[in-house]
């Protein structure tokens, strides 16, 4: 099985540099692939690919770039679940029902502001283990938020949660293949 992932990665290494005889710049098909053979080394594919097709700029990134697009989707998808939670703050009848959303908010507002933040600089600079554990704490926290919020009768942000962590999951997964290229 190692002896396969090393493979796979190395012919990922191998599509990403140029032939003596092409450019620099990829073409259009060439960098789909990328994105293609990249998403099937993360556990989920689908995910990996619509997010990286959907942002404009994943078509000229590299394996680091295509990390960076998904660290990014990792802290929108976070902004937009502390946003509902926050909605959803505002709106609570009672102190019950406003207690695991304040949990839930303590929890996102670090996570927005500046993990996630502080993860994506760490990627350009080429920090990855850093860049892991900031992703990897996002992740956390919302399964904690989940957690928390499911004991109360359900969770009205099941949605934005399992994003977040499935996104995390994916971005993980990106900068390993960059980590075991090195």
């Amino acid at each position: 099985m190692k002896a396969l992932v090393c493979f796979l990665l190395l012919l990922l290494l191998l599509a990403t540099l140029p032939s003596p005889t092409r450019s620099f710049e990829f073409p259009a098909r060439e960098m789909a692939d990328l994105i293609d053979q990249t998403c099937r080394l993360t556990p989920f594919y689908d995910l990996c690919i619509s997010s990286l097709r959907s942002d404009p700029e994943s078509g000229a990134a590299d394996v680091r770039g295509l990390a960076r697009i998904m660290a990014g989707s990792v802290l929108a998808t976070a902004s937009r679940t502390l946003d509902r939670i926050q909605e959803l703050l505002g709106q609570a009848p009672d102190p019950e029902t406003e207690r695991p959303l304040a949990y839930c908010a303590e929890l996102y507002i670090p996570v927005v502001k500046y993990t996630l933040p502080q993860a994506i600089e760490a990627l350009g600079k080429g920090q990855l283990g850093f860049a892991v554990y900031g992703l990897s704490d996002a992740g956390k926290e919302a399964e904690e938020c989940e957690k928390n919020l499911s004991g109360q009768g359900g969770s009205p942000v099941t949605e934005g949660n399992e994003l977040v962590r499935n996104l995390v999951d994916v971005a993980v997964a990106i900068i390993e293949i960059l980590q075991r290229s090195f």
